[in-house]
């Protein structure tokens, strides 16, 4: 499957550069009336680790690309049609529970703080009826998604404050398994949710907080679905079969969407579309951990070792074609209607080639018209799918607006060590 798919993303890349050069245009104007919705961009993270959490420290009404690493200021926003922007509220999960809350509401309070800074250009959204108001009055539409349950510390008294903070998404694990659910890229304790895992899963349906499930493992995946009443996104996942990275999306999971009603909004990181990175980077870690092991104490040694291995084996890079791979085997596998984008901006060191920032969308839904996608079926990946799962998980929260706050508790006994 990944060398059938790795050959049609070959033989699609030859036939794109024109097509969708010209195509450009009739992609702005279909994001005139369409918002493009992100579901994942770590611009407040990228402030706090370079800019002291100061939006005024660099100025994003400029083009940045030039002077600093950011993929993101205003003026590729406006160039990439960008509607509706999940700003992620994104902390580390070596952080312990409770510093990692504290440290969320912080990054809740940077998304606020980047709005206030530019009040011309974003708005902050918590409804899809917000985002579609938003867009037409010509501005950015800025939506909260927080990235690891670990932030919740096991309340769900947090997990309303967190809601009635802004947050409409919570991306279950992050790198780590927690208390309650298993990582993709971590050791398994629970096989999916744990029995408070799943009260989590019911008391965000009962709020109105999107179950996302990137990170989480296959079995969580599983469990997050059947227990959920409303539909469930990837805030940014691409698909397993063509890049067999354990944070990517199995086929069995997308094939399970059309009954779920949710939606999987393509990332673009190297190492999760291509699979000659995927491999670098694996082999990379094993020298990585082999130098460390035998040079104990040696730190120079282990530089010295890196830096040959890295003179020996350059680097592979993602490109464009490898994005298109991944949109199209999505849209294939689960659906027109079960496919977005998230983009993961801002938060990894390196993008694919054509794609290396937040203008490129314009470029990428070009590339697919060109492969044939018609008008509606763009207007679905932009920003339709993920509308109406918004408008689903509303509903459901609406439903169930008379029933009393959860008070589960995690439980403390039997838990695996």
């Amino acid at each position: 499957m990944i060398r059938s798919c790795l050959l049609a993303a070959s033989m699609l890349a030859l036939a794109v550069p024109a097509a969708a050069q010209n195509g450009e245009a009739r992609v702005r104007e279909i994001l005139r009336t369409t918002p493009l919705v992100d579901g994942h961009n770590d611009l407040p993270w990228a402030l706090r680790e370079t800019y002291g959490n100061d939006p005024h420290a660099v100025d994003l009404a400029t083009n940045l690309d030039a002077s600093t690493a950011l993929h993101t200021d205003i003026p590729r926003l406006r160039a990439g049609g960008v509607g509706g922007q999940f700003w992620s509220v994104y902390v580390p999960a070596t952080l312990t529970p409770t510093e990692a809350a504290r440290e969320t509401f912080e990054q809740i309070d940077t998304v606020r703080r980047i709005v206030a800074a530019h009040p011309d250009v974003f708005e902050l959204a918590t409804t899809a009826d917000d985002v579609e108001r938003i867009h037409a009055a010509g501005k950015i539409a800025s939506l909260i998604g927080m990235e690891g349950g670990y932030s919740i510390d096991d309340s769900l008294g947090l997990l309303r404050e967190f809601h009635q903070a802004g947050a409409r998404y919570i991306t279950l694990t992050h790198s780590k398994t927690t208390t309650w659910a298993d990582s993709a890229t971590d050791a398994p304790k629970w096989g999916g949710l744990s029995p408070f895992g799943e009260d989590v899963v019911r008391e965000m349906n009962r709020i109105g907080m999107m179950v996302d499930l990137s990170h989480v493992s296959e079995e969580t995946m599983i469990d997050a679905m059947r227990v959920s009443e409303a539909p469930v996104i990837f805030s940014h996942s691409s698909a397993r079969a063509v890049t067999a990275h354990p944070r990517n999306v199995p086929d069995s999971v997308l094939r399970a969407m059309a009954d779920d009603g949710g939606v999987v909004m393509v990332t673009f990181v190297p190492g999760f579309i291509s699979e000659a990175v995927r491999s670098w980077n694996a082999d990379r870690a094993a020298a990585a951990a082999r130098l460390l092991t035998l040079n104990p104490g040696d730190p120079g040694t282990v530089t010295a070792g890196m830096a040959a291995w890295d003179a020996a084996h350059p680097q592979p890079t993602a490109g464009l074609a490898d994005v298109i791979a991944h949109i199209q085997h999505v849209r294939d596998v689960a659906g027109i209607d079960h496919v977005g984008l998230g983009g993961d901006f801002d938060g990894v060191t390196s993008l694919p080639e054509e794609v290396q920032g937040v203008d490129a969308y314009p470029r990428i839904l070009a590339a697919l018209m060109a492969a044939g996608w018609s008008e509606g079926d763009l207007r679905k990946l932009a920003g339709e799918n993920v509308l109406r799962v918004m408008r689903a998980v509303e509903t459901v929260a609406s439903s169930r607006s008379g029933e009393r706050p959860s008070l589960a508790v995690i439980a403390t006994a039997g838990a695996p060590e």
